[in-house]
């Protein structure tokens, strides 16, 4: 009986993919099988158009980005189809489903890429193929969202992002993926995972985090996050000694929605003294002179500082380097956009797939410059060490 992608259980095969190596040889395990499915849809939409019927296999060794791959060409009884996506005679097929898959990754459309594909090695490639060499990285992508993750983050920044995906009647609706991006403990980022739900909840992402802790994570030391009610409950619920650190530039946002346009420059001027302040102590000083000069005016707005003074305020326990990269999600907001600079060409998505194949090929291109440490990371993890020594231990090299 042959086995299908279908067959396989990617959770089971994940937990030895710990390393991009991994993941290519997880690929490469595929591949034979992905390009000779490939084959026979392409034959088999010879036979529909022209008649005709199979006539078994034959043999042909080819090189590809995978290594050396022989592969069983189907033919047809009257010897009429001519393989397209590897004509005869050729033996390299090193480099049209990475360009397939990288122009797709830039967002091109089905229609586009078959265009590109057409000028670029003169063979027409129908939408069905062209969707079926981009089919081939689902195996990578499954392995990579169930892989082991490490068992400490200094901090980890979560959010999500809004998209719309056609549901089953057909209708384009708004679909809310998450994102968890990491500093690990020699200062490079990481995306942890994406997960998609209907709606962005406190809820949805308590079983994030769970996943998180199923999948290795045994501690994060910082998790800098939006205001969204029931973020930092969802978060200690499974990890109980995170220090949660709310945006404040999310606060400001919210803050400025509800002060008169006409005060908005007065009042952040006043404001700027809080959140900028050198100490706790300043800040807690400047903060009820803010209430005191603008609490009758704004009650909710100063009420939504004070309310939340204790998550919003968690930065100033610490130096200049660390403060500047847990006050605000800017890490991951950046992110988010090079995410929305490739796919707002896409206006929508047929399906949750085409969705995450797409952010995942993003993601790895983005995933290029963060082979190297943030800067001044050496001087962090120095001071987190001293903070957090009896949770971080010895775990630093």
């Amino acid at each position: 009986m042959s086995i299908t992608i279908e067959d396989i259980d990617f959770k089971v095969l994940a937990k030895e993919c710990n390393t991009q190596e991994d993941l290519a040889g997880l690929t490469k395990q595929f591949m034979k099988r992905m390009i000779e499915g490939m084959l026979q849809a392409e034959l088999e939409e010879h036979l529909e158009g022209n008649g005709g019927s199979k006539n078994g296999t034959y043999p042909k060794t080819v090189r590809s980005n995978s290594g050396r791959v022989t592969l069983d060409i189907p033919r047809d009884r009257d010897g009429e189809y001519k393989p397209q996506l590897i004509p005869k005679g050729q033996r390299d097929i090193s480099g049209i489903d990475d360009k397939v898959i990288a122009m797709y990754a830039r967002g091109m459309s089905l229609r586009d890429i078959e265009q590109q594909i057409l000028e670029m090695y003169d063979v027409q490639m129908s939408d069905t193929l062209i969707g079926r060499i981009i089919d081939k990285i689902t195996p990578q992508v499954k392995a990579w969202q169930n892989r082991t993750l490490e068992a400490i983050y200094p901090i980890v920044y979560m959010d999500a992002m809004v998209f719309k995906i056609k549901d089953e009647s057909g209708f384009y609706k708004n679909r809310a993926l998450h994102f968890a991006i990491g500093i690990n403990l020699e200062g490079r980022k990481e995306l942890l995972g994406m997960w998609l739900t209907d709606n962005e909840g406190a809820k949805f992402w308590l079983s994030i985090v769970t996943e998180l802790k199923n999948r290795g994570v045994e501690d994060i030391l910082i998790a800098s996050v939006d205001g969204l009610k029931g973020f930092s409950e969802a978060i200690r619920s499974v990890f109980p000694q995170t220090i949660v650190q709310r945006c404040i530039i999310h606060q400001i946002r919210y803050s400025l929605k509800y002060v008169g346009s006409k005060y908005q420059r007065e009042f952040m001027i006043d404001l700027k003294k809080v959140y900028k302040a050198p100490t706790k102590k300043a800040a807690e000083e400047a903060l009820g002179q803010l209430e005191a000069k603008w609490g009758g005016k704004y009650p909710m707005v100063i009420n939504s500082w004070t309310n939340n003074w204790e998550e919003l305020s968690a930065y100033f326990k610490y130096t200049e380097p660390i403060r500047r990269i847990i006050y605000t999600t800017n890490t991951i907001e950046g992110f988010n956009r090079q995410i929305r600079k490739i796919t707002k060409s896409k206006g929508g998505f047929t399906n949750d797939d085409s969705l995450f194949k797409l952010v995942y090929l993003v993601y790895q291109d983005i995933a290029k410059k963060w082979d190297k440490a943030i800067p001044n990371w050496a001087l962090i993890i120095s001071q987190l060490s001293v903070e957090f020594k009896e949770r971080i231990g010895d775990r630093i090299r």
